[in-house]
């Protein structure tokens, strides 16, 4: 190197160490700055330049226009050429002047000349391929502007001291040289405009973060516009960008979808090759498998394509780049606490020049930053590619469930589907957070231990076993935890079905008096719950005490060893801070480690369980064909045998069928004999086992069940079609739908809610039929659309639509139909029986053979008048509901990951809670289903009639009485003293560390240091003590949040039984199931882990600082500025990372009720050929879901690498103060404040995590508080009023001047009634709809209080007394039968008042005792939820059976309508004459003939008493009553 710097007049020796290292004013030789510090920049950009290029190659995003920044890049880089270029002929002129400079000086200008044209050249080559900001080149530019601040110093430096310039020229060159390195590195910090033809779509707010900058990417600056407008005002849809193309569902599942097919194909071939004996491949393809052959085959099982391979090749490469980042933030990790040791050896050498300690806090704060920005790019690549894969999984399994065969989708649930799509798609983006760790973390822990054997030697051995012994404990403490864990969510599970159930009957419960027996039951099993979680909380303070104190353990064991082995061992400051600062390295991947290995196992089952989902068989496209209809014949069928599943035996057998084209066949059959089965083997649905199918042009399909979607009417008989509003309009009369668009409150536009639940069973069929006709396809296949419409609306239906008269007439049209009056107007008959066509013919050829179809007609002449459900009036009630209640289920996903697993599981439970009831109009269960209809649907009813009020969504801060509620749940002194022993805590944890200090600041005498024993004695009992404080602290707060929540649960129980019915008639039940699931578990098991985090992240942050400002007084001026910095990005922060959270938990339950409603459509879709629009409604929700979870992602880096920034710059200050103040600082303390410094930076950043975890968190409580302070009924009992024990005794009713109305500001429903009901007698009420009949009993109960006047029983005024002294002594049979799940005894007798005989004997009466005696379990019969396991007419008389114990003097009987059969209603009829024959019986009547025989009958007109006498004399004068006798044929 000497030679090559040379000698003489420019020739310098390579390195001087009294020049560079000790001095005060330290410089490099002129050879070093020549050599080293100008080559770094250029072997950096030809290291990075391959690969660059390679990358550009294939990355093109279109070209940028040559701007001015371009011209100006180009300008000053070849100034820059011709610069250094003007050295190297500076250095020819001078061999031509003789004087020979060294040789350095012709390669150095000619290297730099060259680098720099090759960067101008790369810029015109970026430019090209549409590269907006290079993060190459500024990196080249910084590093060279760096290397030659140097340079600059120098010969600065060397003018002043010399008082003249010696080699002028150079002098000269340099400085341009240097100022043209300043202002290429400001211009490439420039963004460049966006690409020429760039394949960017025009979207509508794009997101910033293709456009941003290098630099703006880094920092994640891109963000802030969205942290500031979500800190001026909450965030709102229309204000999230659209994702990145990479990001998009489109983009993503196709390439996962390739992948896939790819895999697939590969395993085919390779299985063609193995099948095969070699030499046989060359034989004729069509030779069956000889023997031999087959041996090979079976004894192969045959491979599965593995989904994990799919998944690696699709996004593995992305996700490399993360761990690339990663592999150096480890690396970097390292470098502190060796800069530690370094500073340490510096504050002990009072000799050492300053500088050198400047440098090292400079290093220090360059190493925490450069640690920041690269860990957060490798959690922004991680966190990426895990969205990436929860879209791509539920893309593919969306597109498979469209495809499965129906065996297939059998084996499989709906609820299992949609569990694959939200908890297995969930788990892998769970896990890619952290799958580096596999990886990761044992390299840390090498690394670490290498680091500790060199400072300590072996006693590091002994720290390290402490470590291997705790991993045991953890996990165990793990597994114990998930198990009870899955413990509770079974108690929590079946707290909610009984909340649920006593949600839906709280009408009779009130009804019945039994509130008291259903609380107690709920806070069983919620006592348990929190039992569960009270265990749960002692391991959880178990598991706390092992992760805080491990590393003390770890080090004071080390410690302990490291001097007591040899007296000659020092535990100087060195050792024991640089080891200390280890020791917490190693604590988050020996954490770690566990749990990504337990997230590991759990992914792989759920690899498994996709990969058997994605195996399935799928339907055989080609089954049906287009082309082989023979002529004139739209459908063909030759010798056709299908069965539903393969090898499982065939449902039809040898069909031939011919359907001419534009004609009109029914086929009939008994129930079962494979009608539906045909018109699905036509679709292409079932497996076809041989013979031909072929289908002739577009078709249409109505199942049997109409399949109705969650949007507006219209928009279900468009069914994706453009509108033609003739068409349309001719569509709606044909179907008889006018009619009842005009009763819907948005007429077309009105919101049909999920499975069409605010529609009549008719409606929803007619609207499956309209959607057919307006296809205008070729073939219809209408699956018995006639059946659940009654008969006048059928004939309507047949005549303008099937018949031949109808809007259908020339098409071809298939009918399965039971109807026998339409059979003689179509074309052809088809006679099914067992599966096989019997006979075919017209409807006059089939009468003359005399066989099945005769037989047919016989049977079902006397069936074919079919009732039409009720119209149910939809009020918003459902639509409402139904936007509750899973909107609910599914944010609970939205906290961190890994420990929501079994919850998320017990949340998908739910959200499929029921799924294959029948569904009556009211059957709230129903909606207890994933659903969440468009905010705006509120909007379109008129404000008159709003029945229920929308709930207000929490928008903005959190109010600071909230927490005061909390804070008093669970007690104030409480919250002080866990606050107390948290500071106790920390203050035991700083005393160890100072005593540490302390300890090796002690003198060195004779080689050894003395008191050790006392030292270790004391350092031991303060850690341990620390250690217990923390459990203490841990346990206690546990305990006083399940204090809280108990408190806040048994106020919303309580409440709830005692709030009248009417908030119950204009709230959604799913909106109070909110409150009993969500929002409980949040206050259950989210707050106080919440709030424990806060505590411990908040009060490490404090004592960091206290500690640092005790060491170095002079912090204490930065503390304030920093701490501004701080709370300043926390507050734009928690702002917006709310409101993200609130917009993707919203988001996201439409994906799987979308989902849940494609599976159960699925069919329909084919048949109408619609999938690819169904699979882009998917994946636009998929993306709409995704565009709120993006922006939450970036905005937790955002904040991670401003709050670490501030972090760092502790540590530099820490560092900086130490350096300046080291005169009167010992080695120990500075060990102390810097070691301390070091980890604030992850304490600061969870902090303002957990800040807005507990502002997310924290609403739970108002919303609980909110429904726990609802306005109550009456008192249940009133001591001074009760009633005699004998009351009523005769059983006589009187009301006067009585008026009632639901609620206030409603009209009244019953106006002035006065009337006396004598002891004993027989009342029918009867009159129209909405006459005021039902309002009367339910004034009885005193569910509807009076607006005016009394109601007197036996004199009593009912008004004056308690509602269970009053309630408890009627009796009502009611309208619906409610059961709830549980012992059929408890059904009847909640209180246990009854004995065994008794409940018999009232079973006998009732006609049950046959059926329970028949039961294995008698009375402890169990009923399942709602009684769906009874029939309707036994649950009416397991209510007959309630009233027979019960036998009060007064019994309302309510009577059923069509649900129940006459059978049944005779029973009951008889049973209430003989049983009560002496009590006062009032039934409301909607069958005449009951009543006929009663005492008098009150007929009651637009809630006033029209007539009140005996049924003779009301017949006789001519009346109201009189008409409706006529009209039921009785008079």
């Amino acid at each position: 190197m000497e030679t090559f710097c040379g000698s003489g007049y420019l020739g310098s020796q390579f390195w001087d160490s009294n020049l560079t290292l000790y001095t005060d004013n330290p410089d490099l030789t002129p050879c070093f700055q020549n050599t080293v510090l100008a080559w770094i920049p250029c072997a950096y950009l030809w290291m990075a330049l391959p690969f660059y290029l390679l990358y550009l190659k294939y990355n093109r995003r279109g070209y940028i226009v040559l701007s001015m920044l371009s011209k100006a890049k180009i300008v000053f880089g070849v100034l820059l050429w011709c610069v250094c270029w003007a050295d190297l002929f500076y250095s020819f002129h001078g061999l031509v002047q003789n004087q020979s400079p060294p040789p350095v000086y012709f390669v150095t200008p000619l290297i730099l000349g060259i680098t720099m044209i090759t960067a101008t050249v790369l810029t015109q080559f970026e430019r090209l391929r549409g590269v907006q900001s290079s993060g190459v080149l500024i990196m080249f530019w910084f590093l060279a502007t760096v290397c030659a601040i140097i340079p600059f110093r120098s010969k600065v430096m060397a003018s002043a001291r010399q008082g003249q310039i010696t080699d002028k020229f150079r002098f000269t060159t340099f400085f341009l040289y240097f100022s043209l390195l300043v202002i290429e590195l400001l211009l490439s910090c420039f963004k460049e405009a966006r690409p020429f033809f760039s394949p960017f779509r025009g979207e509508i707010s794009p997101c910033p973060e293709s456009d941003a900058g290098f630099l703006s990417r880094l920092t994640f600056w891109w963000f802030t516009k969205m942290a500031i407008l979500g800190y001026k005002r909450p965030l709102e849809d229309k204000d999230l960008w659209a994702l990145n193309e990479d990001d998009t569902s489109t983009v993503v599942v196709t390439n996962l979808t390739k992948e896939w097919e790819k895999e697939k194909s590969n395993l085919a071939q390779m299985q063609v090759k193995y099948s095969k004996k070699p030499e046989t491949v060359l034989n004729h393809t069509d030779e069956k498998a000889n023997e031999s052959d087959i041996l090979i085959v079976d004894n192969k099982k045959p491979k599965e394509p593995s989904f994990l391979k799919v998944l690696l090749r699709t996004f593995g490469p992305f996700f490399l780049i993360g761990s690339f980042y990663k592999l150096f933030q480890d690396l970097l990790s390292f470098v502190n606490p060796q800069l530690l040791s370094i500073l340490i050896t510096f504050i002990k050498d009072k000799d050492a020049p300053s500088w050198w300690g400047f440098c090292i806090a400079a290093l220090m704060f360059l190493s925490s930053l450069v640690q920041t920005l690269i860990l957060h790019q490798h959690f922004q690549y991680c966190f990426v590619t895990g969205m990436r894969l929860r879209s791509a999984i539920t893309g593919i399994i969306y597109r498979k469930s469209l495809v499965i065969t129906n065996s297939a989708k059998r084996s499989s649930t709906v609820g299992e589907v949609v569990n694959l799509m939200s908890v297995d798609a969930q788990r892998f983006q769970d896990l890619t957070t952290f799958l580096n760790m596999l990886w990761s973390a044992p390299l840390q822990i090498c690394l670490a231990l290498y680091f500790l054997w060199q400072a300590l030697g072996p006693p590091v051995l002994a720290g390290v076993a402490v470590m291997i012994l705790l991993i045991p404990i953890n996990a165990f403490i793990a597994m114990k935890t998930r198990a009870f864990q899955v413990e509770q969510m079974q108690y929590k599970d079946s707290r909610i079905k009984l909340m649920n159930e006593i949600l839906n009957g709280i009408k009779v419960l009130k009804l019945y008096a039994w509130e008291p027996s259903f609380k107690q039951k709920v806070l069983e099993i919620r006592n348990k719950e929190l039992n569960i979680l009270k265990r749960a909380a002692y391991l959880n303070a178990l598991s706390t005490f092992a992760w805080t104190s491990a590393p003390f353990l770890v080090a004071l064991t080390t410690f302990a060893v490291y001097v007591t082995v040899d007296e000659k061992n020092i535990l100087d400051a060195e050792k024991a801070f640089v080891s200390l600062s280890l020791f917490n390295i190693l604590r988050f991947p020996l954490n770690m480690l566990p749990q990504v290995i337990s997230n590991l196992a759990q992914a792989s089952v759920s690899i498994k369980r996709i990969q058997n989902f994605l195996a399935n068989d799928e339907l055989d496209p080609n089954a049906v064909t287009k082309d082989k209809t023979l002529p004139g014949n739209a459908i063909t069928v030759q010798n056709g045998t299908f069965s539903w599943a393969k090898n499982n035996g065939a449902i039809l057998q040898n069909i031939n069928l011919l359907v001419p084209t534009g004609s009109l066949v029914a086929i009939v059959g008994q129930v079962g004999c494979g009608k539906s089965s045909l018109v699905s083997a036509l679709l292409g649905e079932m497996e076809k086992e041989e013979g031909e199918v072929s289908v002739r042009g577009s078709v249409a399909y109505v199942p049997q069940q109409a399949w109705i979607q969650n949007s507006t009417l219209k928009d279900n008989i468009l069914f994706g079609r453009p509108t033609n509003e003739n068409n349309y309009k001719k569509v709606l009369e044909a179907c008889a739908l006018v009619t009842d668009l005009e009763v819907l409150p948005g007429g077309d536009q009105t919101e049909i809610g999920e499975k069409g639940i605010n529609l009549s069973g008719g409606q929803k069929q007619r609207v499956s039929l309209a959607r057919a006709v307006f296809s205008n396809s070729d073939v219809y296949l209408l699956d018995d659309p006639l059946s659940a419409v009654d008969a006048h609306v059928a004939k309507h239906i047949f005549d303008n639509v099937i018949g031949p008269d109808g809007l259908l007439r020339g098409k071809t049209r298939v009918l399965v139909t039971h109807g026998i009056s339409f059979l003689p107007q179509v074309d052809h008959i088809v006679v099914m029986v067992d599966g096989r066509v019997t006979e075919m013919g017209s409807y006059q050829e089939l009468l003359k053979q005399n066989g099945a179809f005769s037989e047919f007609l016989r049977n079902y002449a006397f069936e074919d008048e079919v009732e039409e459900d009720d119209i149910t009036i939809p009020d918003e009630e459902e639509v409402l509901l139904a936007e509750e209640t899973l909107s609910d289920h599914t944010d609970l996903a939205d906290n961190e990951p890994i420990v929501n697993e079994a919850r998320r599981n017990f949340i998908r439970q739910i959200s499929i809670l029921s799924d294959g009831e029948p569904s009556h109009a009211m059957s709230t269960r129903r909606r207890f289903t994933e659903k969440k209809p468009p905010e705006n649907l509120v909007a379109k009813h008129p404000p008159a009639e709003k029945l229920i009020q929308t709930e207000t969504a929490e928008t903005g801060r959190v109010k600071m009485t909230v927490f005061w509620q909390y804070i008093k749940a669970v007690g104030l002194a409480v919250a002080i003293f866990i606050c107390f022993l948290y500071c106790c805590q920390n203050a035991a944890a700083i005393g160890a560390n100072v005593w540490l200090s302390d300890w090796t600041n002690e003198p060195v005498i004779n080689e050894t240091q003395q008191n050790t024993q006392m030292r270790v004695g004391v350092y031991a009992a303060l850690g341990l003590l620390q250690g217990l404080l923390v459990m203490t602290s841990s346990f206690t707060l546990a305990i006083a949040g399940i204090g809280a929540a108990r408190k806040l649960h048994s106020a919303l129980l309580d409440n709830k039984m005692h709030t009248p019915q009417s908030f119950y008639d204009t709230t959604p039940i799913g909106r109070i199931i909110n409150r009993f699931s969500k929002d409980i578990y949040v206050i259950d098991e989210v707050i106080p882990g919440t709030i424990l985090m806060f505590l411990a992240t908040f009060f490490t942050s404090l004592s960091t600082m206290i500690v640092i400002v005790a060491s170095t007084p002079l912090f204490a001026v930065v503390i304030f500025p920093l701490a501004f910095a701080y709370i300043f990005v926390q507050r734009f922060y928690v702002a917006t990372s709310r409101q993200l959270k609130r917009l993707e938990s919203v988001s996201r339950s439409p994906i799987y009720s979308h989902f849940s409603e494609t599976i159960t459509g699925a069919i329909v879709i084919r048949a109408y050929g619609r999938q690819n629009s169904f699979i882009s409604l998917s994946d636009n929700k998929v993306d709409e879901n995704q565009k709120s979870y993006y922006p939450g992602i970036v905005s937790n880096r955002w904040l991670g690498v401003r709050v670490e920034f501030v972090g760092n710059c502790v540590v530099l200050f820490a560092a900086l103060f130490a350096v300046i103040g080291r005169e009167h600082l010992s080695p120990g303390l500075v060990g102390l404040s810097v070691s301390y410094a070091l980890q604030v930076t992850m304490s600061l950043n969870w902090m303002v995590r957990m800040t807005s975890d507990l502002e997310t968190n924290i609403v739970a409580v108002e919303r609980v508080k909110e429904y726990a302070e609802n306005e109550t009924e009456a008192p249940w009992h009133i001591e001074d009023k009760k009633p005699s024990e004998d009351w009523p005794s005769k059983g006589e009713v009187e009301l006067t001047n009585y008026s009632v109305r639901y609620r206030a500001g409603l009209d009244l429903v019953l106006k002035n009634l006065h009337l006396k009901v004598n002891g004993g007698e027989k009342v029918g009420i009867v009159g129209r709809t909405g006459a005021g009949k039902s309002s009367m009993t339910l004034c009885l109960f005193r569910i509807l209080e009076a607006a005016e006047g009394i109601i007197k029983i036996d004199g009593v005024n009912i008004a004056e007394i308690g509602l269970h002294d009053l309630r408890s002594m009627l009796t009502i049979i009611p309208q619906d039968p409610v059961l709830f799940s549980g012992t059929l005894r408890m059904n009847l007798d909640p209180f246990n008042k009854y004995s065994d005989d008794e409940i018999w004997k009232a079973l006998e009466l009732s006609n049950l005792k046959k059926f329970v005696s028949g039961q294995p379990s008698q009375l402890e019969f169990e009923c399942s939820e709602g009684g769906e396991n009874l029939s309707v007419g036994q649950r009416q008389l397991v209510c007959l059976a309630r009233a027979l114990l019960r036998k009060t003097r007064i019994l309302i009987l309510d009577e059923a309508t069509a649900a129940i059969d006459l059978e049944t209603d005779d029973l009951i009829q008889m049973t209430i004459r003989t049983q009560f024959d002496d009590c006062t019986v009032l039934t409301i009547a909607h069958r005449l003939n009951t009543i006929m025989d009663y005492t008098r009958v009150l007929v009651l007109d637009k809630g006033k008493i029209a007539e009140f006498d005996t049924p003779t004399n009301l017949i006789d004068s001519k009346g109201i009553f009189y008409g409706m006798a006529k009209d039921a044929g009785l008079a």
